[in-house]
């Protein structure tokens, strides 16, 4: 019976990863690796898999299916989950270890996150890599805050951002707390958390979408629909209205009670010790900003790219204007379900967007060399090849010897033109009895002229092409 051969697929929203993106993922790593050790981190290695009643799930907004947006694995005898984010099950392992760790506690973990939503291509994955980086413990607020804000600033500057390609918004979720509970009256906590996520959409969907969410409901562009927050015309004037502001000294005479105007002197603190670092023009405030993640309680941050036109490889155009590719905020009960309470503050970066954003900004940016290619024209001369080898790996050159044998000269091109090799040397018996070396440059210049020199000169002759 013949059997059927498989398609060779991927799920949605997963992705195999090689070749320059790859290379530039990694590169990016380490740049915010760097970072973190250099401000004083310390790393923490923890488990893909979670048990699921220990860390649950924030992101859902289904209230009837609480788990919705994680993956699940689950029998008769336990219940584990992927973890879908870096912060919550950091905050098991303080809970787990508090009485020996430092009383400020500097933190940070990198590693795949997954998500059970639904995908885009690039930008909207369900396994993704992040770079989060935490503060717990009793410290200073606005000074730790305001590292939060510095920290991903010189990142984004030293990954090759300029001043005016990226921005940092902050804003306190206290602020528009106080006004959905003392102006607006409303108390439900449900409520309040789907007030909050109908705002955080104003910058994907804009302001018009949002007083769809916040009264009836609203209907996509494929037909779902989804359920507004049904609040009163006046209710959802007073928000957006709010929400157009930007100024925390017009907010201080708009806003009276206690919860907003502490939202806004904690922000005005958090400003002046920005002032005092490098990165204050980076910032900006932004109320429509409300985490996506429910536990955050105060400060909130998102990094956002601006004034690139980017366009993919198939020549559509990227849009960025609602993606984050670096966002994290204060929280204050992560912990206490573990009967500690610890206040914390941190972000998270994510790798592969910003990878992707990197790429398709400058495809030189972030890439791998790619070794020097010795041809084989004769067996008998394999000690010659490794020779010339040696005296290239020794000056940090990558290289290595054609690992096919001796065939047509074709097919060895062939696999330096695929692998996209820069140099080919081609050294035979007559090069040898000259004591030269024979290249041609392959990158960009198929039609080259083929150059020779000798092996004192090799290794500046190929630092000249790569």
């Amino acid at each position: 019976m013949k059997k059927n051969k498989l398609k060779p697929s991927l799920g949605p929203g997963f992705r195999d990863l090689s070749g320059d993106f790859l290379a530039a993922k990694k590169r990016i790593i380490k740049i915010i690796e760097e970072n973190y050790i250099k401000y004083g981190y310390q790393e923490i290695s923890q488990p893909s898999l979670e048990v699921s009643s220990q860390i649950g799930s924030y992101l859902s907004e289904d209230a009837s299916n609480p788990m919705s947006d994680v993956f699940l694995f689950e029998n008769d005898k336990e219940s584990l989950m992927l973890r879908y984010d870096l912060t919550s099950q950091m905050t098991r392992y303080v809970a787990s270890n508090y009485r020996d760790l430092p009383s400020i506690f500097k933190n940070y973990r990198m590693g795949n996150v997954w998500r059970q939503e639904k995908p885009s291509p690039n930008m909207r994955l369900r396994e993704f890599f992040q770079a989060d980086f935490d503060i717990l413990g009793k410290s200073n607020q606005e000074q730790v805050d305001a590292e939060i804000c510095n920290l991903i600033a010189d990142i984004f500057c030293q990954i090759g951002f300029k001043k005016n390609e990226f921005k940092l918004n902050i804003t306190n979720l206290k602020i528009i707390q106080g006004l959905i509970t003392n102006n607006l009256k409303i108390t439900d906590k449900n409520k309040i958390q789907q007030i909050s996520r109908s705002i955080d959409k104003k910058s994907r969907l804009g302001l018009k979408a949002v007083k769809e969410l916040l009264g009836k409901g609203r209907k996509d562009e494929s037909g779902a629909f989804t359920k507004g927050c049904e609040l009163s015309d006046g209710q959802i004037d007073e928000i957006v209205n709010f929400l157009k502001i930007n100024d925390l000294k017009e907010l201080k005479s708009l806003l009276k009670n206690s919860l907003s105007l502490e939202g806004i002197d904690e922000t005005s603190k958090l400003l002046e010790q920005l002032s005092y670092g490098d990165f204050y023009d980076f910032v900006e405030l932004s109320l429509d900003i409300q985490r996506g993640l429910s536990y955050y309680t105060s400060f909130a941050v998102e990094t956002n790219i601006q004034n690139l036109q980017l366009k993919d490889d198939k020549g559509k155009k990227v849009d960025m204007s609602s993606i984050s590719f670096a966002s994290g905020g204060r929280y204050s009960q992560l912990t206490s379900r573990f009967g500690v309470d610890i206040d914390g503050s941190g972000a998270s970066i994510g790798c592969d967007r910003v990878a992707f954003i990197s790429q398709l900004k400058d495809k030189n940016l972030y890439q791998n060399q790619k070794p020097v290619v010795i041809l084989v024209l004769d067996e008998k001369i394999y000690p010659k090849y490794y020779e010339i080898l040696k005296i290239l790996r020794d000056n940090k050159i990558n290289s290595e010897i054609y690992p096919g044998g001796n065939v047509k000269l074709q097919k060895q091109f062939q696999y330096c033109d695929k692998n996209s090799n820069p140099i080919a040397l081609i050294i035979g018996q007559e090069e040898i009895d000259k004591e030269q070396i024979k290249y041609k440059i392959i990158k960009g210049e198929k039609n080259s002229n083929e150059f020779t020199t000798t092996k004192e000169q090799l290794v500046d002759e190929i630092k000249k092409f790569i």
